[in-house]
């Protein structure tokens, strides 16, 4: 199983429920707040690429580097975290309950941004996934938003 939860044995009328909670979550207030946010997140960062299967990956700066040039890689929820400055590296992954509460949103928009962030195509680049989690952000959004510049 995926850090998102999802699985395959979901019966019909599960599913339905679950594809209602998650539309739900993704329109109402916090949600579209929160995909804004995540939008304004992706954009501003300086390198653009995203990383599946967790929140954050924060790699030491070499030896011969000051601390504060270590590598923060980040997954879609991850930019928010880092633009809000939350200490992601104690939160676990599979706890999308936590997660929901450290953001802010319900806990269904957590496990479909996670399974949109990290069920992408096989071999798929940190920078296409950059690319396709911010077309997706930007398609949940009700006001459409601006392509970043180039």
């Amino acid at each position: 199983m995926t850090r998102s939860g999802y699985s395959e044995d979901c019966e019909q009328w599960a599913l339905i429920r679950w594809r209602g909670q998650v539309a739900s979550a993704i329109r109402g207030k916090r949600g579209q707040a929160f995909l804004r946010e995540m939008l304004d997140a992706l954009d501003a960062m300086p390198v653009k690429q995203l990383i599946a299967n967790d929140l954050v990956i924060v790699a030491p700066a070499p030896a011969s580097a000051q601390p504060e040039m270590a590598s923060v890689n980040v997954c879609a929820i991850g930019s928010v975290g880092v633009k809000r400055g939350v200490d992601m590296t104690n939160i676990d992954i599979h706890d999308s309950d936590r997660i929901a509460q450290e953001f802010g949103i319900a806990h269904q928009l957590v496990q479909e941004i996670e399974f949109e962030n990290d069920e992408g195509d096989w071999g798929e680049t940190p920078e296409a996934r950059w690319l396709r989690m911010r077309a997706w952000v930007s398609e949940q959004i009700i006001e459409p938003q601006k392509e970043p510049a180039r």
